[in-house]
C-alpha cells in the first residue's frame, strides 16, 4: 500500500493524509496477531487506519491499544472516532489529557483560539469523547505490554506539559510525537535526514525540552519515530541539531519580548531566517518558496509558541 512504510519488529507509518501526503504519521505496533497505534491523526483517517490493519490481517478487535503522545489535534483529534471502531482498545494518555479525551469541549476552544472556528471544523471535524473507563493514565501506569511486548511511557514535556513519549521494549527505539521535532521527508539528502523544533502554542518550555531531548537519548535509541514523518537515525547529530536549534527558538523569542504590537509578526520574520540558516547549513535542496510552502504552518505556530513562551515566562 503506497500510504505504508513498514519497517522492522513489526513496526509501520500509516501516512494519515492530513493536508498533505508524509506530514503525519500514526505508527502501528503489531505484535503476535495483537495490535497498537501510536497518534491517531483525525476523524479523516479513520478508514485508512483500519484498511491497513485489514490489509494486514488484522480485524478491529485485535487493536489493543491507541496511544497517544499527547492531545493536539494532528496527533489526537480522530481519537474518539477511532475509539469507537476498535471495541477492545484502551486509550493511554498523560494524566494532563485525560480529561480533554473524555471532554473535548476545552481542547477544541483551544484549537479555535489558534487557528479559527472555520479552520478547526475543516480540519478536524467534529472531536468525539472518549468513555472515561477506556482510557488510561500512561503517568500512572508507567508502563504496558501488548502480547507482552513491554511499551514504556515517558514523561517529556517541552512541546507541552502532557507530552508522552514511548520507549518499545523489544526494539529499543522510541516513538517521540513532537519531542524530537519535526523531519520531513522532503529534506532528505543523500539518505540523510534533518530535523527542525515545533515550540506549538501553548506550552513550549525550552528548557523542559532540552531535558526531555536528553532524556531519550540516554536510552541510546537505534531509532526514533516522529509523528512528522516517520523512522529516522543517526541520532546523536539530530539532537545535537535539535538542541541548537531550541536555543536559537529561545534566543528569538528573548530578543523579540519588549517589541510590542510588532512580535508576532517579528517572530514569524525570525523563525522563518532560523529555517533559511538551517537550509543553508545543511544544505537543504529546497528553494526557499518551496521551504517557505513545505513549513507554512510550522512558521505561525512555532512564533506563537515562541509568544506564549513569553507570556508565560513573564508571569
Amino acid at each position: 500500500m503506497e500510504h505504508v512504510i513498514d519497517y522492522d519488529y513489526g513496526i509501520s507509518a500509516i501516512d494519515s493524509g492530513f493536508l498533505r501526503p508524509r506530514l503525519a504519521a500514526v505508527h502501528l505496533i503489531v505484535e503476535g496477531g495483537r495490535a497498537a497505534l501510536v497518534d491517531t491523526a483525525v476523524n479523516a483517517t479513520a478508514p485508512r487506519v483500519l484498511e491497513v490493519l485489514a490489509a494486514k490481517g488484522l480485524r478491529p478487535e485485535q487493536v489493543d491499544f491507541v496511544i497517544l503522545t499527547h492531545v493536539h489535534l494532528d496527533h489526537a483529534g480522530g481519537a474518539g472516532l477511532l475509539m469507537q471502531r476498535l471495541p477492545n482498545a484502551r486509550l493511554t494518555v498523560h494524566r494532563r489529557g485525560v480529561r480533554h479525551m473524555a471532554d473535548p469541549s476545552r481542547l477544541i476552544a483551544g484549537t479555535v483560539a489558534v487557528y479559527g472556528e472555520a479552520a478547526t471544523r475543516r480540519m478536524y471535524g467534529d472531536i468525539l469523547p472518549v468513555s472515561a473507563d477506556r482510557i488510561i493514565d500512561s503517568t500512572r501506569e508507567s508502563s504496558i505490554r501488548l502480547n507482552g511486548r513491554e511499551l514504556v511511557f515517558l514523561d517529556t514535556p517541552g512541546h507541552a506539559r502532557h507530552h508522552t513519549c514511548i520507549l518499545d521494549g523489544k526494539s529499543g527505539h522510541i516513538f517521540s510525537g513532537d519531542t524530537f521535532g519535526l523531519s520531513y521527508r522532503e529534506l532528505d539528502r543523500d539518505d540523510r535526514q534533518f530535523v527542525f523544533p515545533t515550540t506549538t502554542p501553548v506550552q513550549f518550555d525550552p528548557d523542559a525540552l532540552h531535558r526531555s531531548v536528553d532524556l531519550l537519548m540516554s536510552y541510546r535509541p537505534r531509532a526514533i519515530y516522529v509523528t512528522h514523518f516517520g523512522r529516522i537515525g543517526d541520532l546523536p547529530r539530530l539532537a545535537a541539531d535539535l538542541h541548537r536549534l531550541i536555543d536559537a527558538h529561545a534566543a528569538l523569542g528573548l530578543r523579540e519580548r519588549d517589541a510590542g504590537p510588532e512580535r508576532g509578526e517579528r517572530l514569524r520574520q525570525g523563525v522563518e531566517a532560523i529555517l533559511f540558516e538551517e537550509s543553508a547549513r545543511q544544505g537543504w535542496r529546497l528553494e526557499r518558496e518551496r521551504l517557505r510552502e513545505v513549513f507554512a504552518t510550522d512558521i505561525e505556530l512555532n512564533a506563537q509558541g515562541i509568544s506564549a513562551w513569553l507570556d508565560a515566562s513573564a508571569g
